[in-house]
């Protein structure tokens, strides 16, 4: 019998290591599919036309910070909840990364998010879990942020001169914090201004002004 109590004890950690450290991407951050935070089945599956010209910065307000996998987890199936109860068949958004640095799948790399009105046929949409308006996510959540939109270049999802964008440059709302905001001005490829998508079907007409 102790025999046995060592073994099942065993195969637990094995299970919360592997659980907590996913095997399926070699990426320098730790990636969780929609398998590994149980998402529910898609109903809006739209295909994403790729490369994209343009990269949505968002943050979440609420549900706030996570700052564990379980957490984080957590917060992807209650965004996944909330979102489908709008009908939009998903969660918004392509990816999340949460505060311990992890990305997680949303609607991925082939899929169009609703995330951004007009602007989500060109875009891919990231999501910083959390409450960004006033204080920066932790280091860890911007370097993989930063390491998403690399593969998402890479990979030819993302256009090489792609633009980055915050939510608020496309919609009137706060998102994605004003101090995330003015963070993310400083990366490469940061486009200032307001940008108008006048048409889902028809390239985008930019309007831009100094912030």
């Amino acid at each position: 019998m102790v025999i046995l109590g060592v073994n099942y004890c065993l195969m637990l950690i094995v299970l919360c290591y592997v659980n907590a450290h996913p095997l399926a991407s070699d990426e320098p951050y730790p990636y969780y599919t929609r398998a590994d935070w149980v998402a529910a089945p898609a109903t809006d599956v739209e295909p994403l036309s790729a490369p994209v010209p343009y990269v949505v910065i968002h943050h979440t307000y609420i549900p706030g910070a996570c700052n564990t996998t379980a957490q984080c987890a957590a917060s992807m199936r209650s965004m996944q909840e909330y979102h489908q109860s709008l009908g939009w068949g998903d969660i918004g958004y392509n990816f999340a990364v949460g505060s311990e640095g992890g990305a997680y799948e949303g609607r991925g790399w082939d899929t169009v998010g609703i995330h951004a009105g007009r602007a989500n046929n060109y875009s891919i949409g990231i999501v910083l879990i959390g409450d960004w308006r006033v204080n920066l996510p932790p280091t860890k959540q911007l370097t993989t942020t930063k390491a998403l939109i690399a593969k998402g270049v890479k990979d030819g999802v993302i256009s090489p001169q792609y633009r980055l964008i915050g939510h608020s440059q496309v919609m009137s709302t706060e998102c994605p914090g004003g101090a995330l905001l003015s963070h993310i001005a400083t990366w490469d490829h940061y486009w200032p201004g307001h940008v108008e998508f006048r048409g889902a079907t028809t390239s985008p007409s930019l309007i831009y002004s100094t912030l």
